[in-house]
């Protein structure tokens, strides 16, 4: 049944000359002052909705919505996965500046650095939070004045503003593929991007993908029409978003579109239209450029608090309104057990990646995603060689850097990396991600476990403003000649494995991995002395390639390297060796044992849920069933 609201509705106020009715005139007197703020949002879900100009959607009280207020056409989130998105929303500070980039980790930050709702909580503003969290950053003191699934704006005191998170989780990866489900969309009419095959498993996930959407928008008609009936519709400036994109694979985790492209749709009342920004009109939309780190500066300009110097997000609403961006940022490192690290300029019409590890492909094996039915098909017909080109990319190993043009080329599919009419636009990118990196001091360049071990006794935010501990100069330089697989770079290379910097020293032996067996080779005798490398992430780069690509006779120690880093005393370098271990494949094999008694037991800091991964790590190696 659709549930279809009138924004437009007069409610008669019943009882006004009772007590009751006093306290409820003096309370939205209150309010009137400054205005509420509800935010509606929901899970894995991109801009696949009827106002979005999608005609396969269904989604009658999100058009009504969007034909009150304005639709966001670039508003992108920063990270393709929860955890990390939230962090920045949070935070709107950009996780690698904290060190909080990878999924479902967690780390300290400075105490002088707040989350926003203290912000609104100082300006007055009753904060709720129903119901999810999962943030990567510790929580210092109470953050929400309740968060929990009784959470709600009714509670608060009388004459309190509010501000008021409701997320619905029907639109989680994890409903695309329950079953069983009584289809609604026909899966038959199911637009299939050109990425994905064309088969009945695909159909099905996507259509029941767009079930899930309709079942949200009733979810959202009902908190509207609550908020309606209690006669605060016209004292509420209404948010209505998702949290990163489709929860469908090559969606939720990339940086492409389909990961981080969401739908925004802000709807002020009429009494609060003077902190609308000058293009609001009802219906219509702004291409201005927005992403998740402009969330909390800009609540604190709707509620005319000032924002705090170490935030990185740019308010885009209110009197406090900035410029115009002319990117947005994204940002991918360890998702749930796999490594990885990818980093993403948008402007209007231009996406570019860089690909800091162009080794791994894509589609690395991860436990969850393997549980979506498309992922599952998608994969064995790559495996059976029944894929075209575009459709077999996803498991494939992945290039150094990526080029679109978003205008032309939806789906993102043709690179145009080496195209020489798109040179002038390849080197602007290149330049703002260079920028953004020395900006917010990334501290993705460095691996998880030496993040931990440098900010021993501090913070990693703190740790990374230090350039004694963190070099970036140096860092950065190596990443960028390890990582674009220029040949040529072999013997400088070779020279960065004996650098002063440890994580300088990780570079240079990982850029000698990812160029292969020859550049390996050649790297040998420093490859063999990293093996007793004061840094554990250098040793299991170092011990990888030499078991990957030395002689079998030789491969003796570097296995007793990546076996000893399994119990190594730095934070997650388990996970790293692990990692390792994995793509090594029958070439480790003499590792099972220890495997099989490996203690998964949490270790901390940095260790949230990381030991259910280290288990599914464990038990794909192993060969056994890892999510039943």
């Amino acid at each position: 049944m659709k549930i279809v609201l009138h924004w437009g509705a007069v409610f008669a106020v019943v009882g006004l000359l009772a007590g009751g009715g006093a306290l409820l005139a003096a309370e939205r007197q209150g309010e009137a002052a400054r205005p509420n703020i509800l935010w509606l949002t929901c899970e894995d879900t991109g801009p696949q909705l009827g106002c979005y100009g999608d005609r396969y959607a269904d989604t009658p009280n999100l058009d009504r919505l969007a034909a009150r207020g304005l639709r966001y056409l670039n508003a992108y989130s920063n990270a393709p996965v929860c955890a990390p998105a939230r962090t920045t929303i949070i935070s709107g500070v950009y996780p690698p500046a904290t060190g909080s980039e990878h999924m479902r980790s967690m780390v300290d930050w400075p105490r002088s650095m707040v989350m926003y709702p203290t912000l609104l909580q100082q300006a007055g503003y009753y904060c709720t939070n129903n119901v999810k969290e999962d943030y990567n950053l510790e929580k210092h003191g109470q953050v929400w004045d309740e968060s929990s699934k009784k959470a709600h704006w009714k509670n608060r005191p009388a004459g309190k503003p509010f501000f008021a998170i409701f997320n619905s989780t029907t639109t989680h990866e994890s409903q695309i593929r329950t079953r069983p489900h009584k289809q609604v969309h026909d899966p038959a009419k199911a637009p299939i991007p050109t990425y994905h095959p064309d088969t009945p498993e695909v159909r099905q996930d996507w259509a029941q993908y767009y079930d899930k959407i309709t079942a949200m928008d009733a979810e959202m008609g009902l908190r509207l029409q609550e908020l309606e009936e209690a006669g605060l519709a016209d004292d509420t400036i209404v948010f209505f978003y998702g949290d990163h994109g489709s929860g469908m694979p090559r969606g939720k985790r990339w940086l492409y579109d389909s990961g981080l492209r969401v739908p925004l749709i802000v709807y002020f009342p009429e009494k609060f239209k003077h902190l609308a920004p000058k293009e609001y009109r009802p219906g219509e939309t702004t291409d201005r450029l927005v992403s998740f780190v402009d969330l909390a500066p800009t609540l604190l300009s709707l509620v005319g608090a000032e924002k705090p110097q170490w935030m990185h997000g740019q308010a885009f609403l209110g009197p406090k309104e900035e410029a115009p961006r002319e990117y947005v940022y994204g940002f991918r490192g360890r998702m749930d057990e796999r490594y990885d690290l990818c980093r993403s300029v948008r402007d209007k019409q231009y996406l570019y990646i860089r690909n800091y590890m162009p080794h791994l492909p894509y589609g690395q094996h991860l436990a969850y995603m393997f549980q979506t039915p498309t992922t599952v098909v998608w994969k064995r017909l790559f495996d059976e060689g029944q894929l075209h080109p575009v459709q077999a990319r996803f498991w494939q190993r992945k290039p150094a850097e990526e080029l679109y043009d978003t205008t032309t080329d939806p789906d993102q599919i043709n690179n145009l990396i080496g195209s020489q009419q798109h040179r002038d636009v390849l080197e602007r990118m290149r330049k703002a991600h260079r920028d953004w990196v020395f900006e917010v001091r990334d501290l993705g360049l460095l691996p998880e476990p030496e993040m931990h071990v440098r900010a021993a006794g501090s913070t990693p935010y703190e740790m990374a403003r230090d350039p004694a501990k963190y070099p970036l100069d140096a860092v950065f330089a190596a990443a960028d000649l390890a990582s674009k697989l220029e040949p040529s770079a072999t013997p400088e290379l070779i020279k960065l494995i004996g650098h002063a910097d440890s994580g300088v020293r990780y570079w240079g032996a990982l850029g000698l991995l990812m160029r292969g067996e020859k550049a390996v080779q050649q790297g040998r005798a420093a490859l063999t002395k990293a093996l007793d490398d004061s840094s554990v992430c250098v040793r299991i780069v170092a011990a990888e390639a030499l078991a990957e690509f030395g002689p079998e006779a030789d491969r003796e120690r570097p296995l007793a390297v990546l076996a000893a880093a399994l119990d190594d005393p730095a934070p997650n370098a388990d996970a790293v060796a692990l990692n390792a271990i994995d793509r090594l494949g029958a070439k480790a094999a003499s590792l099972q044992p220890i495997l099989k008694n490996l203690s998964l037991a949490p270790r901390t800091p940095g260790d949230r849920t990381l030991g259910d991964y280290r288990r599914r790590m464990v038990k794909y190696i192993l060969g056994q069933p890892v999510l039943e």
